[in-house]
């Protein structure tokens, strides 16, 4: 069952290893379920089920004209968590799957989880506005966008990537094959799911969200995240929402799930096995 079909006909591609108490993984803008290859194994060596899927538009998922809002993309979640038959999962988002976790814990109720993460997530609102002035700039945004447009094989490589990863000018916490890597897989998305996603994450506020969650939630989050920055994020997520756990890695980059892979993994399996 390498593909489940939406309610609106749209093919997701889905990974199913191991056998077990499921958890289901959601990526971040712009790869797609690899990015969780480490924590999969490790789940599924654990005695877990990992189930990871590729966003609508993104990795070997279809890629329609429009669904990239977040109620659409929860709706995929919930459909994805009905094929395959997840009971009593946890959810896990990393950055942008983190609002679709959000999302689906307020518009379906949750339904057939007992637990959720929040990995790098962009919960509870990343746009700054008066009464968010932790978020980013909406010209930040925009350039963003634009620079998407222009040469978006360059952008994501020699700029969004190098942000996300926490590369700078002296030293690198990931090598080059990594960056070569993360933009192959950036780059199997379509121009349009990319350009609508990343406004979606952007636009999308999530704080009328976090009253729904009503499950043990674990946030991680990098003291250094330039691409989603932790006050906006992580520490506001944790304010609002109950039985939440907050773990701050010092001087993490966004990209932690590859900086700080194997702490990662051991939280969530501790986490999960709570």
């Amino acid at each position: 069952m390498p593909y489940v079909k939406t309610r609106d006909g749209t093919d997701i591609y889905v990974k199913d290893w191991g056998e077990g108490r499921p958890v289901v993984l959601l990526h971040g803008w712009p790869l797609s379920a690899d990015m969780w290859d480490p924590q999969m194994m490790a789940l599924a060596d654990a005695g877990f089920r990992a189930i990871a899927y590729d966003r609508r538009g993104f990795g070997r998922s279809g890629q329609p004209w429009s669904g990239y809002d977040y109620d659409t993309l929860s709706d995929d979640l919930a459909d994805v968590l009905e094929a395959t038959g997840a009971r009593d999962a946890a959810i896990i988002g990393f950055s942008m799957g983190g609002g679709e976790v959000a999302r689906y814990m307020s518009r379906h109720d949750g339904r057939n989880v007992i637990a959720a993460g929040l990995i790098a997530s962009v919960v509870p609102f990343m746009l700054k506005t008066d009464d968010n002035p932790n978020g980013t700039d909406q010209s930040v945004f925009d350039q963003i966008g634009q620079n998407l447009r222009d040469d978006r094989a360059h952008f994501l490589r020699h700029t969004f990537l190098k942000q996300f990863f926490g590369v700078g000018y002296i030293t690198s916490p990931v090598s080059d094959e990594v960056l070569d890597w993360a933009t192959g897989v950036a780059m199997q998305a379509g121009l349009k799911p990319t350009l609508a996603c990343a406004e979606a994450f952007s636009q999308t506020d999530f704080r009328p969200d976090l009253a729904a969650f009503r499950v043990p939630t674990l946030i991680i989050h990098g003291t250094g995240d330039q691409t989603v920055p932790i006050d906006a994020a992580g520490r506001a997520a944790a304010a609002g929402i109950a039985h939440s756990q907050l773990v701050e890695y010092d001087g993490a980059p966004h990209g932690l799930n590859v900086t700080h892979g194997d702490r990662l993994t051991s939280d969530l399996l501790t986490f999960l096995g709570r």
